[in-house]
């Protein structure tokens, strides 16, 4: 009985971990190219989460729609404050970086809280399931899962076949060389952080597919702790290992959920939380290029 709730776990994390994964690949983006660590991710990922919210509720469009709705969104936000806040300090101390995140993540989240709201919100979004021998999915999850693929898959290609791809992974390897090779290195650091951003409030969308309840302005903070983990698992600037780092991060704690449970005056979720922590020391002290990352 046990092992086929272990199963079944295993198989709900897998799934949530391809979501996890492509929530930190914009962080990952952000941070291979630019140097800036996003203390803010969370609050993006909120605003996706409302955006789901808002479409569904207000005009009745199904999530799927919310997706490429959100991708605009965020990009529009990233462009917006890459050159009112970010293109001052990509020389500035890392310190510097950090505080103005954060201070950008504190100006969404009280700006949705002023526009409308604290209380938590959330949608029904019944499409149907598939019952296995080992665990129910709802379909919802199933295309939250397939869709972090395919953005995964196009962000890939994107890298790879396209001129602007390209040129974002010179500034990633040698900003001064590509800059001396022609590379508009400015407009690169904007268009990173605008589809750093476009994913990270995109992901917000796909984990609502999980999480269809508890949207509120402040539901980021969990899910930021989750991304630097899962981030440096996968090699800090590396947005193809965050993906994969997600899915093991989704095993860890799915699996991890179900033996804590087994534990009397154990409270799981608690203990997943710590495990987190956990495993960022043991990553940042073993090997603190990540796990995934050959150097």
């Amino acid at each position: 009985m046990i092992g086929i709730q272990l199963a079944g776990n295993l198989t709900q994390g897998l799934i949530l971990g391809g979501v996890y994964g492509m929530a930190t690949m914009g962080l990952s983006l952000i941070f291979g190219v630019l140097g800036v660590v996003n203390v803010g991710h969370g609050a993006f990922i909120m605003i996706g989460a409302f955006t789901t919210l808002l479409l569904f509720t207000q005009l009745g469009l199904s999530p799927i729609i919310a997706i490429p709705v959100a991708l605009v969104i965020g990009m529009a936000l990233g462009f917006f404050f890459y050159y009112t806040v970010i293109i001052r300090l990509t020389e500035a101390p890392e310190l510097a970086s950090l505080l103005a995140t954060f201070a950008i993540g504190t100006l969404l989240e009280e700006s949705v809280k002023f526009t409308i709201g604290t209380e938590f919100r959330g949608y029904n979004w019944d499409v149907g399931k598939i019952s296995l021998h080992i665990t129910t999915l709802p379909m919802s999850k199933i295309y939250a899962f397939v869709g972090s693929i395919l953005i995964a898959l196009l962000l890939y290609l994107w890298f790879s076949k396209t001129r602007a791809g390209t040129a974002v992974r010179a500034v990633m390897q040698d900003r001064k060389g590509a800059g001396v090779c022609g590379v508009n290195v400015n407009w690169i650091y904007a268009l990173s952080f605008a589809i750093g951003i476009g994913l990270t409030v995109t992901s917000g969308v796909l984990l609502t597919m999980f999480i269809p309840v508890g949207i509120n302005p402040y539901m980021g903070g969990a899910y930021t702790l989750k991304a630097f983990v899962i981030a440096v698992l996968g090699g800090l600037a590396s947005p193809y290992g965050a993906f994969f780092g997600g899915l093991i991060f989704g095993l860890i704690e799915n699996g991890t959920y179900t033996l804590f449970a087994l534990v009397p005056s154990l409270e799981p979720f608690a203990m997943t939380r710590f495990l987190s922590f956990l495993i960022l020391l043991l990553i940042l002290l073993i090997k603190p290029t990540g796990l995934l990352r050959a150097k």
